[in-house]
């Protein structure tokens, strides 16, 4: 997800009262909730090589245990350096649980969308994806950023119940992400049942929802050696086109990978990859997640033709 949502859901977990467990709980949630994008720090190596290092070790096991101790030792230092009598006093224990508690939510909401983790990096370069979820949702971030307007002004106010709107925003975030989680499942079925019925054996489905429009679904399938991709919506027919050759089995796409960092990089990242050579013999790699004109720039690799 972006980082304004992971935030905003750092402060809504703070408004369901976790803030009054410890002094400097309400920084700590809204850190946690963002510091596995430290590797956001990747795009410095320029290229696409940044592509392998995201949503890797920082999203990984060994990253939900360290991350969140880091945290807490900077907090018990800041609040060592720069005590204040206006906030609760720090207790330790809490403070520890709401780094961690801050920590993994990050990686479950970034599973939530079709980019993806690679959750049990270091020990598998696997992608997992819940394919739920927009990964800039606006109905999401509309509906955080409003309960917790809501539960902020009625603690300003002394309202005893101030706490209720962050809870109740969450079971409604909740029940949007099962209701979303369920249009892709049906969407995918749907995909994969026509594809059986046209005679193509579907080996990878997945349901993309649009900006906006979450009832909907952008749908591309693989086969063992074409990529096609359709549009779903909850009470349409799915409609298939003609597929196209994936083309990545052809034995000088490894040879030419092998030679050029930016590509090896990709290749760690995609998850439905197709090549293509141009006329000039230059290869250019795509992956159908991110091949649309507003993406695909940022997510395609072309290697020059060989000299």
């Amino acid at each position: 997800m972006d980082n304004i949502t992971h935030s905003l859901i750092g402060a809504v977990l703070g408004q369901t009262g976790l803030k009054r467990k410890t002094g400097l709980a309400m920084p700590t949630l809204i850190i946690a909730a963002n510091i596995p994008d430290i590797d956001a720090l990747a795009v410095l190596l320029g290229g696409q090589q940044h592509l392998a290092i995201r949503r890797g070790m920082t999203h990984g096991p060994i990253a939900w245990v360290v991350l969140p101790l880091i945290l807490w030792a900077t907090m018990l230092a800041y609040d060592r350096w720069r005590p204040s009598a206006k906030r609760l006093p720090v207790q330790k224990g809490w403070l520890l649980v709401l780094a961690f508690i801050g920590c993994l939510s990050h990686p479950f909401f970034d599973w939530l969308n079709v980019y993806g983790i690679r959750l049990l990096m270091p020990f598998s370069d696997r992608w997992f994806a819940g394919d739920a979820i927009f990964i800039v949702d606006v109905w999401m971030l509309v509906l955080l950023a409003t309960v917790l307007f809501v539960s902020l002004r009625r603690e300003r106010r002394g309202h005893v119940a101030w706490t209720r709107p962050a809870s109740l925003g969450l079971g409604v975030l909740a029940a949007y992400i099962l209701a979303n989680g369920a249009l892709t499942a049906m969407a995918e079925g749907r995909v994969a049942a026509a594809l059986r019925g046209a005679g193509v054996t579907p080996v990878q489905v997945v349901a993309s929802p649009p900006p906006l429009l979450f009832w909907q679904r952008d749908v591309f399938w693989r086969s063992a050696d074409q990529f096609g991709a359709t549009h779903v919506e909850p009470f349409s027919v799915a409609k298939l086109t003609r597929g196209a050759p994936i083309g990545m089995d052809d034995p000088r796409i490894a040879l030419r990978v092998a030679d050029d960092p930016d590509a090896r990089a990709w290749m760690v990242w995609a998850r439905m990859p197709y090549a293509r050579f141009e006329d000039d013999g230059a290869l250019v790699l795509r992956d159908q997640r991110f091949d649309s004109r507003l993406t695909s720039d940022r997510f395609t690799v072309r290697i020059a033709p060989p000299t």
